[in-house]
């Protein structure tokens, strides 16, 4: 009688892009942080200073917390299975949360300032992109937490939710470059000279966002990457590959080949 499998190694330079991947997320949060303090004013919920809110909660949610959500699979490739889903649920949750913070922190700033609402392209993506993120949390915990779905519907299902979280991943992180291009067009894109704004003349403020757009790029590329190597993606663990042999079993069993 065959014992337990024993825990595939990780792939040598799997942790080296992890860790990458981490130093270039958290910078993204701290530079955000200090793009916001040292020329927004820094932030607050019940002044002037709401919306810078928006800003950064939707890069600690939509794009950091999102991020490591998709790389929980490759971090604990051997830990138990239905502990590793409960993590990836539960990163979703709270970026989730923090997400909904910003959006509301956005819309409430402009009421107050009596601004109008869904204008910009930044603002239609921003919708889009919360709308499809919560329902793919929905129909995830639907498929893979809940105990009801069948294994034959999760396996069916199984790539098109691998393909819309790194879709959405990635469609957040084009927002935030939008919404980032846009603060720094209103802040910056007006001066008495004709044909010629702040921005154009190198600001302090433009080079720091500039090289804030050029790390979210970053980070975004190194998480796709590492989800897109077929050589590190979880093992099948003992009890999965029974699940998929039965799958395959019954699906053939009836088919005229098996016959």
């Amino acid at each position: 009688m065959e014992g337990p499998a024993s825990p595939a190694p990780a792939p040598g330079a799997l942790p080296y892009y992890v860790a990458f991947s981490q130093l270039l997320g958290l910078t993204v949060v701290a530079m955000t942080g200090a793009w916001l303090g040292m020329y927004r004013g820094g932030i607050a919920w019940e002044s002037a200073l709401q919306f810078n809110v928006h800003p950064l909660c939707m890069v600690i949610g939509l794009v950091f917390l999102q991020g490591d959500a998709l790389l929980v699979y490759r971090v604990f490739r051997n830990e138990a299975k239905r502990t590793t889903k409960v993590l990836h649920g539960l990163l979703h949750v709270f970026a989730f949360v923090i997400a909904l913070v910003g959006l509301v922190a956005v819309f409430e700033h402009h009421r107050k300032k009596g601004y109008a609402d869904l204008y910009s392209l930044h603002s239609w993506c921003g919708i889009l992109v919360f709308a499809l993120f919560f329902a793919q949390w929905l129909v995830g915990f639907s498929f893979f937490l809940f105990p009801g779905a069948s294994f034959s519907l999760r396996s069916r299902y199984r790539p098109q939710h691998v393909f819309f979280g790194a879709a959405i991943f990635l469609l957040s992180v084009a927002t935030a470059l939008l919404g980032l291009k846009e603060a720094l067009l209103f802040e910056l894109g007006a001066t008495p000279q004709p044909r010629r704004t702040k921005y154009s003349t190198f600001e302090p403020e433009g080079v720091l966002a500039n090289v804030l757009g050029l790390l979210l790029a970053a980070f975004a590329t190194v998480v796709l990457y590492i989800l897109t190597r077929a050589d590190w993606k979880r093992p099948l663990q003992a009890e999965e590959q029974a699940l998929s042999m039965d799958f395959k079993t019954l699906t053939e069993g009836d088919s005229p080949s098996s016959q």
